[in-house]
């Protein structure tokens, strides 16, 4: 069988597309569900943590107040949270928060900009449930864990 040199070409410029996609994908930072140091749950279920954050679920486990602090849609790490931990769009979350906004029976999370203002935003607010990747985590905030 001979190729052509069009087709070796474009074999080898696929393979070079997959293997910079992987080095990429393997490259993203993990991402964690983090919260004030005085909420007492230590564990969240999917199902849990996506009700918090569609702001359906308004309390801890516990019975405290939660208060949910989000990226702005546009923001990569915002995407990846509501996709890999969340198993949903970034887009149907909003849907969902406009939805309770203008019927009167909600209101959307709290917005932030980037990381920084998310981890000090987690640290100074009673009940408040945020995410970060690793390099934004420190003593003021703690991990809760997602199974």
């Amino acid at each position: 069988m001979r190729l052509s040199l069009l087709t070796v070409t474009t074999l080898i410029f696929l393979m070079g597309l997959t293997f910079v996609g992987a080095n990429a994908i393997a490259r993203e930072a993990p991402l964690f569900l983090v919260a004030h140091p005085d909420v007492t749950t230590r564990w969240l279920n999917r199902d849990t943590t996506r009700a918090i954050f569609a702001m359906r679920q308004r309390t801890w486990p516990d019975g405290q107040a939660v208060r949910v602090f989000v990226m702005n849609n546009g923001n990569p790490v915002h995407a990846r949270f509501a996709k890999e931990q969340l198993a949903v769009y970034p887009h149907q979350l909003q849907l969902a928060w406009d939805r309770m906004v203008f019927s009167g029976t909600g209101q959307a999370p709290d917005r932030v900009s980037n990381q920084a203002e998310m981890r000090e935003q987690v640290a100074t607010t009673p009940g408040a449930i945020g995410y970060l990747e690793r390099e934004y985590l420190d003593d003021s905030i703690q991990i809760i864990s997602m199974e």
